[in-house]
């Protein structure tokens, strides 16, 4: 499990092509403190299993499933990438329940700079909207972040300064795919609402 709270841009150094499947190397620094084979750390919220290390570089295999359905299969080496290492339970969970599963691509629509923030404008495929609320989470890029308007198919967010210095929200620009991930518990509560008024004879 993740936050949302991006420790380290790391960038990508090499990109090796296994047919089915690709192996990524990402040099970094912070996120292998305290880091060993087979732990887990999330790629611009992709959440990926290190494969080695050596020294400060590390090395993850993103399958088919991966590929097809995140924004990974176009990265080249030199890209920049937002990291994060999975929480401890003695960590504060700065941002919001986070799992490093992808459930959508997005596309940045739009930037709008203010004088203190940015606000970004997202496109998501339709079938996530319902998962979106005004002053709700969402994660980009493996970046947590509050809702400021949910629409049927696009959404906006505010970047501050930190979040543009620290992550890759700061250079995207309109046509660049963002990974998504939804507010989990979102999911569980439409999961169990057919369930909320079961019959006489279920408890029989």
């Amino acid at each position: 499990m993740f936050t949302g709270i991006v420790e380290e841009l790391g960038t990508v150094a090499a990109v090796e092509d296994q047919g089915d499947a690709i192996r990524l190397g990402i040099s970094a620094t912070t996120v292998l403190e305290g880091t060993g084979l087979g732990d887990s750390i999330a790629v611009n919220g992709c959440c990926l299993t290190v494969t080695s290390i050596d020294g400060d570089t590390w090395t993850a295999d993103v399958m088919q499933e991966t590929l097809d359905k995140t924004s990974l299969h176009g990265v080249r080496p030199g890209d920049r990438v937002n990291l994060e290492r999975a929480v401890t339970a003695d960590k504060r969970l700065g941002g919001h329940i986070v799992q490093g599963h992808v459930d959508g691509v997005g596309e940045v629509v739009s930037r709008t700079p203010s004088e203190h923030w940015e606000v970004v404008e997202v496109a998501m495929p339709a079938a996530l909207s319902r998962y979106l609320v005004d002053k709700g989470s969402i994660t980009v890029d493996g970046v947590s972040l509050t809702v400021v308007e949910a629409g049927d198919e696009r959404f906006t967010v505010s970047l501050i300064p930190e979040t543009l210095a620290r992550t890759t929200l700061g250079t995207r620009q309109p046509g660049d795919r963002v990974n998504l991930e939804v507010d989990v518990i979102a999911k569980y509560v439409e999961r169990l609402l057919p369930f909320q008024n079961p019959t006489s004879q279920d408890h029989a």
